[in-house]
């Protein structure tokens, strides 16, 4: 029995049947109408090629990183990097058919599968940045550092793309309020405490790791934050927006896209993931907060302002 205060979503594939069932199955040429806000249940290497021309606005990609990872029974063992690297051109050059011409794509990975991805992406797009975000739990280690970072490859299909910077401000606490005339400048005063809206850096040191008591956690092994999320999907894509990710994993691309008003598109070859997805987009219909998002401003971690306002 989990404790009353454990929102994690581990309903199995059985519990989950009518969750399953709205996920969909493509074996021939489909039109996009029949795919938008859906999740695929598949293998995206063999799903890309009946998939519809130009339609995606933004990719957001979590494949799975190059090391040995048990996903509920499917195994992903570690190989060469030259062979990590052909595997991720492989399924990057699959997916450029389906972008629109200014459409972005972001590629997540640890520091071990950075420089391939890096490299793949650099031969197919315009890279312009690779963002890097702290995780709150790094992974232990007794004879290394302990790996407390990962990192967001972020590259465009052309020199056209979106980007609204002002909707990923950071909320920040002064610490050296400045006034002006008796008036502060550039901040402002709270109940909170005393706060600055900023531009975001390549550096992400606000993101909180699903955890147990969060109605976004999942028994998936890698599950990413949908704050973090949030940041790409609002950056980089606009209302209305396809919204496309070929490892769904728990779902958590599609059902940050579905909260934040864009249209989702998802992958996912493992059918008790798919449950989980599903499950969590049938919850985003009656609850769209977003942990550490809210008035339109993402807030620091651990912030009480934040946690008040994402319950």
């Amino acid at each position: 029995m989990k404790a009353a205060r454990n929102k994690t979503i581990d309903i199995s594939i059985g519990e989950g049947k009518q969750y399953l069932d709205r996920c969909i199955s493509i074996s021939g040429p489909a039109e996009t109408d029949s795919i938008l806000n859906k999740t695929i249940l598949g293998d995206c290497l063999e799903v890309f090629s009946f998939l519809p021309e130009s339609f995606i606005d933004l990719v957001i990609a979590d494949p799975p990183y190059n090391i040995d990872k048990d996903f509920h029974g499917k195994k992903f063992r570690k190989t060469t990097d030259d062979a990590y690297e052909e595997y991720t051109e492989t399924w990057i050059k699959a997916i450029l058919p389906h972008l629109k011409r200014e459409a972005t794509i972001y590629v997540c990975c640890d520091w071990v599968s950075s420089p391939s991805i890096g490299r793949v992406l650099k031969k197919y797009f315009h890279l312009q940045n690779r963002i890097t975000w702290q995780r709150e739990k790094g992974r232990g280690a007794s004879a290394n550092w302990k790996n407390g970072m990962e990192d967001i490859w972020f590259a465009t299909n052309s020199k056209k793309y979106t980007f609204n910077i002002e909707d990923v401000k950071i909320r920040r606490k002064v610490m050296a309020p400045y006034k002006v005339d008796g008036k502060p400048k550039d901040w402002e005063e709270t109940a909170e405490g005393n706060f600055r809206n900023t531009y975001p850096s390549n550096f992400w040191d606000d993101i909180s790791i699903p955890y147990w008591s969060m109605p976004e956690n999942t028994a998936h092994p890698t599950q990413k934050p949908e704050k973090l999320l949030a940041k790409l999907i609002l950056a980089s894509s606009n209302t209305g927006d396809v919204v496309f990710d070929p490892f769904l994993g728990s779902g958590s691309t599609s059902v940050t896209a579905k909260k934040l008003g864009r249209q989702y598109v998802g992958i996912e070859v493992n059918p008790q993931y798919c449950v989980w997805a599903e499950k969590r987009l049938e919850m985003a219909e009656s609850d769209k907060t977003i942990q550490g998002y809210t008035d339109g401003v993402f807030w620091e971690r651990n912030t009480g302002a934040a946690q008040r306002h994402s319950h």
